[in-house]
């Protein structure tokens, strides 16, 4: 059955938690729909874990549909939520519809994601009044971290604390479906779960968040170059990959692959007829 915005609002009102990994590809699209992930996110995070950058700050639009637009061709069922990136939603109103749009109607995606809370509103209800479903994102926002000064948890003075609360009720008032708290303390992310009708997705905000999204190149060990405190490896399929690597390397140099099981055979006769 497909998720859709009823279907996940659902299953906050019924306790269900809600599933999300990043996705950028068909054929991971593909494993996580028949895994029945919930969501699958096309997150600017493929800046890092896909296209080698820093941070998340280079990614364009064209990059952003064009993996949209693959994920979406491979999830049957699973609702495909598509990144803004930096400075697509930003500057106007007019380039937050605009953009949205694009991720819509190119990168076939249900709906997309924007960071920010109370300052960001005017977009989000710019956006939703154009019929896209609109996922916010508040916390430790990635495409600020020049800002923040870092990758740091939001949220820990009494001061912060109370604005990330307001962003997450004004998000909700301005039309959002669904906020992502990041790297947010667990008990604060508890509560602004319960002070919020929409659903809340956590990633290093503890247990008590209606889901959880993780990215999915760190949570099957592929992605090396750091690991956040809140990230389990469900498994090392870096190591399993490398020595794949290996194997196939040691037997192309040795000859043994391809072996007659791996080639297609032609008379001969006809061989010979060929000298």
């Amino acid at each position: 059955m497909k998720n859709t915005v009823t279907s996940l609002q659902k299953q906050k009102n019924e306790g269900d938690k809600i599933t999300m990994l990043t996705c950028y590809d068909y054929s991971m699209a593909k494993l996580m729909d028949e895994a029945e992930i919930n969501m699958l996110l096309v997150g600017d995070s493929l800046a890092q874990v896909i296209l080698g950058y820093e941070d998340t700050l280079s990614v364009t639009m064209e990059d952003m549909i064009h993996h949209s637009r693959a994920v979406s061709r491979g999830a049957s069922n699973a609702f495909v939520l598509a990144d803004l990136p930096f400075m697509s939603y930003q500057a106007s109103i007019y380039d937050s519809v605009v953009n949205a749009g694009r991720l819509m109607k190119e990168g076939r995606a249900n709906g997309v994601k924007l960071e920010g809370g109370v300052k960001i509103c005017p977009q989000i209800r710019a956006i939703v009044e154009a019929s896209i479903p609109v996922c916010a994102h508040i916390g430790l926002t990635p495409q600020s971290v020049n800002a923040f000064g870092g990758f740091k948890v939001q949220g820990k003075t009494e001061e912060a604390a109370r604005q990330l609360v307001e962003d997450a009720k004004a998000v909700e008032e301005a039309g959002a479906f669904m906020v992502v708290l990041e790297g947010v303390p667990a008990k604060l992310a508890e509560l602004v779960s319960e002070e919020i009708s929409i659903p809340t997705i956590g990633i290093g905000a503890g247990a008590s968040c209606d889901g959880q999204v993780l990215v999915y190149q760190d949570m099957l060990g592929i992605f090396s170059d750091f690991k956040p405190k809140f990230v389990k490896q469900f498994t090392n399929a870096g190591e399993i990959m490398k020595q794949a690597f290996e194997d196939y390397r040691i037997e192309v140099k040795e000859g043994s692959f391809p072996a007659e099981e791996h080639t297609y055979t032609i008379s001969d006769e006809l061989i010979g007829n060929l000298y």
